[in-house]
């Protein structure tokens, strides 16, 4: 079982007109996969961290775009859980990299309000990272601005496997009539109960596919891919990603 924390395309700048004083039909949550780091530093013949690195100071633009504009909830994919079949030094640089980030933006952090979750499997996590972590987390639970969520050591099937596993031994003990289980019961399951679904992915460095990220909450989402490359990714390719969603309509399966 999974121990949780406690908690197209891009198109012309030209056709980009969402700014902070078009606020309407502002998606409530947006997931992004930041993809690209490794060959934004190949390109540069640099080691692949150094594209960690400069990835992490786009997270900072992003963060405080999306809170300005009232986004509710952000959620990065930093970490999944086939992640860890990397070079051991990048891994080592990546479980290091909470720790680097928090002890220089926590207070920035505390002060614009935002509060800090985090999701994944702690299972083999090093303590300096779930440390980190904790104390992310307890010092920002009383914010009530953007929820910046980070997705660390996650993976979605294992996720559903576990509400799976849960929702049994629950309808084995009797506290639960398999016939009241429903969307909404399984979502209660799952790490993300307390958020709503994302309403707009968001994927860098031109890869099309959601890699074992929110399968579940991901079903009616709008998608945006791009093949900037993270640490490339700028506030006007945010804001370009925002606008398209917002000249989308939503059906969820209706007409």
């Amino acid at each position: 079982m999974l121990e949780k924390f406690s908690y197209w395309k891009v198109k012309s700048k030209k056709e980009n007109n969402t700014d902070n004083n078009n606020l309407e039909n502002i998606p409530k949550h947006v997931a992004v996969i930041m993809d690209g780091n490794g060959r934004w530093a190949k390109k540069r013949g640099l080691p692949r961290i150094a594209g960690h690195r400069e990835g992490m100071n786009v997270i900072n633009k992003i963060v405080k775009k999306a809170n300005q504009l009232g986004i509710e909830v952000l959620t990065l994919y930093a970490f999944s859980t086939e992640n860890w079949k990397r070079p051991k030094n990048e891994v080592d640089f990546l479980m290091r990299l909470p720790e680097r980030y928090l002890s220089v933006e926590l207070p920035k952090l505390i002060e614009e309000n935002v509060q800090i979750r985090f999701m994944g499997c702690t299972n083999n996590l090093p303590n300096h990272t779930i440390q980190a972590i904790e104390k992310a987390v307890e010092q920002t639970k009383c914010n009530t601005g953007l929820i910046l969520n980070f997705a660390l050591n996650y993976g979605s099937r294992d996720e559903i496997v576990s509400a799976i596993q849960n929702i049994a031994k629950e309808a084995v003990s009797g506290n639960l009539d398999p016939n009241s289980i429903n969307h909404e019961l399984v979502s209660k399951y799952l790490m993300t109960e307390e958020l709503r679904d994302p309403d707009l992915l968001i994927r860098t460095s031109g890869e099309i596919r959601l890699s074992n990220f929110m399968l579940w909450q991901l079903a009616y989402t709008e998608f945006w891919f791009t093949d900037v490359l993270w640490p490339d990714f700028s506030e006007e390719h945010f804001l370009e990603a925002l606008h398209v969603y917002q000249q989308r309509i939503r059906r969820f399966g209706g007409i």
